[in-house]
């Protein structure tokens, strides 16, 4: 026990006398050096270590089951499957059948007119201005009838054809009081095609006798005319100016339709001012029975041309004005005349050209002889056919009227009358 109790007074002394040693080891400013003591050595400056952050004690916590959620993804749009379509487009439907009679049309119009499965109201549809006349419930058709001159009709003429046009008119109504139509508004052409050229009679033809039905007929079906032609005669010409020196191209014909071959003349000539043959200035350049006495007056180049064919007459008129007119504008009125190819030229039938001496167009230079015994005064008004001339820049045509000469006791059919062909302005050329 006691000695347990001097080891302990001995580690206390120990440890009072290391801090004594301590404290003194500083010097205390208010305690007093000591004289006799070493002085004391300068510490020595130590650098700053750097010291590693300590990292922190942590564990990863651990989850005993894995997470299983994530972020939705964005929805993706839906693949549509390959449809096999084709828009049909609408065809037209074959359901207007037409007959052409003698005297009327006769129309049947199936009353599902656009094939869709849908029947039309028949009081929707009209033929020009008529409704339906009859109506066919076995075969759902409706049916219309027009003479050719009614329900509005429309009558065009070619060379090949008398053509008789109708409308057939759809105009849907609403059904029920409803604001809404399941088809929509419509228009057909209906047309009627008739020859104009046929055999009137089954009998042969006497080339010494000529029915009265047959001449009848054929005077309705002749026609004069007269164009501006290009230089070579091969198109009509489309513009109608020209300039003074100029030579304007005229072709003169005659449509013979159901006629034996006819030749045609051009029997005189006159120039006006205005569509009124006798009006005045006036100026006569063919006369005497087809003497172009233009270049024996004026000293022009103006001729016949050499005949190509019989139903044809070609000439060549070199451009004039009238002196003190400003308007330039020419009205040219020609008397034609027609008469079978197989009738001799003669001094009332030719198409004389003073070249150097009178030339005939088809080569009879004799019937040119009297051509010079004319006074060349201007021509005097014309009592057989008709004159016409259309509106503006047109080609004129003539119905022509029809005399009988008695030549040798052989009875001659002629067929002559007046065509206008103009205006046709003439302008100046300039002098640069």
């Amino acid at each position: 026990m006691v000695m347990k109790s001097s080891v302990v007074c001995l580690v206390a002394l120990a440890l009072l006398g290391s801090l004594c040693d301590a404290q003194w080891g500083h010097q205390d400013p208010h305690k007093p050096s000591n004289r006799y003591q070493k002085p004391a050595t300068p510490p020595v400056r130590q650098e700053p270590s750097k010291q590693m952050p300590q990292q922190p004690q942590q564990s990863k916590q651990n989850f005993e089951t894995p997470l299983t959620w994530t972020y939705p993804e964005d929805p993706k749009p839906e693949v549509q499957p390959e449809v096999p379509f084709e828009l049909r487009h609408p065809v037209a439907a074959a359901t207007v059948a037409v007959e052409c009679r003698e005297r009327d049309a006769h129309v049947e119009v199936k009353k599902d007119m656009f094939g869709i499965g849908q029947f039309i109201n028949p009081a929707d549809l009209t033929l020009g201005t008529c409704g339906a006349m009859a109506e066919d419930n076995a075969a759902q058709v409706l049916i219309f009838e027009s003479e050719l001159h009614d329900c509005g009709s429309s009558l065009a003429t070619t060379e090949e054809s008398l053509i008789y046009t109708f409308v057939l008119n759809y105009n849907p109504q609403p059904i029920g009081g409803a604001p809404v139509v399941r088809t929509s508004k419509a228009a057909v052409i209906v047309e009627c095609h008739y020859p104009r050229k046929h055999n009137v009679s089954s009998l042969p033809l006497d080339p010494m006798w000529i029915p009265f039905s047959a001449v009848k007929v054929a005077e309705e079906f002749l026609y004069f005319t007269l164009k501006l032609m290009t230089v070579d005669y091969q198109f009509e010409r489309p513009s109608y100016q020209y300039f003074l020196g100029d030579m304007i191209n005229v072709e003169a014909t005659v449509k013979q339709y159901f006629h034996v071959p006819l030749r045609v003349y051009v029997d005189s000539c006159v120039a006006t001012l205005v569509p009124d043959m006798n009006s005045n200035p006036r100026y006569a350049f063919i006369d005497n029975h087809g003497c172009f006495i233009d270049a024996k007056i004026t000293g022009s180049a103006s001729k016949f041309m050499a005949r190509t064919a019989e139903n044809k007459l070609q000439f060549q008129l070199e451009a004039f004005r009238f002196q003190g007119a400003d308007s330039g504008l020419l009205y040219i009125t020609c008397h034609l005349k027609a008469t079978s190819s197989a009738y001799a030229i003669d001094s009332e039938h030719r198409a004389c050209s003073a070249e150097g001496g009178w030339k005939e167009a088809s080569g009879a230079h004799a019937a040119c002889g009297s051509c010079d015994s004319g006074s060349y005064e201007p021509a005097g008004n014309s009592n057989t056919g008709t004159s016409s001339w259309g509106s503006g820049a047109s080609t004129g045509m003539s119905a022509p009227g029809r005399k009988i000469r008695d030549v040798s006791t052989t009875e001659v059919f002629e067929w002559e009358g007046d065509v206008t062909l103009g205006p046709i302005p003439i302008e100046e050329k300039t002098v640069s």
